[in-house]
């Protein structure tokens, strides 16, 4: 055998193929500018004000003109060939074979008898109730987790509750810059009813972009706080991530997650996090916490450094000091190579050896994690 021109077919169809994922990429860029509207998603650039706090952030590095965290991360532990062709090639079922059923009956109209009680809505977003305030994170109403309305990973449900349905927000904190978590058109609907937002250092060029007014949108570093209501704070702390909108020269925001405090209870939100020590820092600093909402979904062993998984979710929800996770960032959208369903698969099942209680509401189907948590495996029964 010519092992030689055996090695060059194999280069050309390597090029041939990579040729072809770089036309469409560039198509799929192409008819996104098209449309000036939707150019619009990708967001803004911060102001002069903005930009001076985040070069004076100490999470900024002046030298490489980036946020870095805390501790060595990487973004990908095999090359981008192999990720590539896992992505085009693999076998799992990450859509489920039907339409995802929700609680679509509205929302409890009293308030939560216990003083705390969580709705997740799909993906990361949840309302929080808390000590008579409410607090919406990370919210995304629309189709499709991308800056187009024809490409991107589609819903496998619909929201449980219309925007318009929604009880009146005292605040909308936001993690990272990332399309899944900041979607300009449910900010713009909920802008709309005169929402505060508080978001991680530098997304808020974003925002404003998008006509939320200046007085309505507060950036925050890690470990700063404010007020939404008598005696709830909101604190940002410390997440391992990225961030990035689509255009790789334009200066990226920050990254965070949140600590949602009342005078009565706490609740800690990861956003997209991978495992760190800073999860020790938060739960001295701002525990204990009645429950954590941790990213179990869209995650790969590749991207160990800067997703949870359900491994890294139970391991996380330890160092917070809590008992009760809530699992968020799966369910809704199709963003990495494993089968939909292994995630909630597999936190449920290592939960109980790590003595960690694991909530599974239905989407939509408002819970009180201290007095009536629902673990009801609906998911195996979901899709007849």
């Amino acid at each position: 055998m010519d092992y030689g021109k055996r090695g060059r077919k194999v280069n050309s169809r390597r090029r041939l193929f990579l040729r072809l994922i770089g036309v469409f990429v560039l198509t799929v860029f192409l008819c996104l500018m098209i449309s000036t509207e939707r150019f619009v998603a990708f967001g803004g650039v911060p102001d002069e004000a903005s930009l001076a706090r985040i070069q004076a952030s100490p999470h900024f590095d002046r030298t490489k003109n980036e946020f870095v965290n805390t501790e060595a991360t990487g973004l990908m532990k095999v090359s981008g060939w192999e990720s590539g062709k896992h992505w085009m090639f693999g076998d799992e079922q990450r859509v489920p074979p039907c339409t995802l059923p929700v609680v679509s009956g509205g929302l409890p109209k009293d308030p939560p008898a216990s003083g705390l009680r969580v709705t997740w809505l799909g993906h990361s977003t949840t309302l929080v109730e808390i000590d008579g305030a409410r607090v919406l994170t990370d919210p995304n109403w629309s189709e499709r987790s991308s800056p187009s309305r024809w490409v991107g990973p589609k819903r496998f449900h619909p929201p449980p509750i219309a925007i318009a349905d929604l009880p009146p927000i005292d605040a909308v904190v936001i993690s990272h810059e990332h399309f899944d978590h900041l979607d300009m058109s449910t900010i713009r609907a909920l802008a709309a009813r005169g929402t505060a937002f508080h978001v991680a250092l530098g997304v808020g060029a974003h925002l404003l972009a998008w006509g939320v007014p200046r007085d309505r949108v507060f950036e925050h570093d890690w470990w700063e706080r404010a007020t939404i209501a008598p005696g709830v704070t909101v604190v940002s702390t410390p997440a391992r991530h990225f961030n990035g909108r689509g255009i790789p020269w334009r200066l990226g925001a920050l990254w965070t997650s949140w600590a949602i405090e009342g005078p009565g209870h706490r609740v800690y939100f990861s956003g997209d996090t991978g495992l760190e020590q800073a999860f020790r820092e938060i739960a001295e600093r701002e525990g204990p916490f009645d429950v954590v909402m941790l990213e179990i979904g869209q995650f790969h062993e590749d991207w160990g450094d800067i997703h949870l998984g359900p491994k890294g979710a139970l391991a996380g929800t330890k160092m917070l000091g809590a008992t009760r996770l809530l699992p968020i960032h799966w369910g809704t959208f199709n963003l990495a190579y494993h089968a939909w369903d292994d995630p909630i698969e597999t936190v449920t099942r290592d939960a109980s050896p790590n003595d960690v209680t694991v909530l599974t509401p239905r989407l939509g189907q408002p819970i009180e994690p201290t007095t009536d948590p629902k673990t009801d495996a609906w998911w195996k029964t979901a899709c007849p």
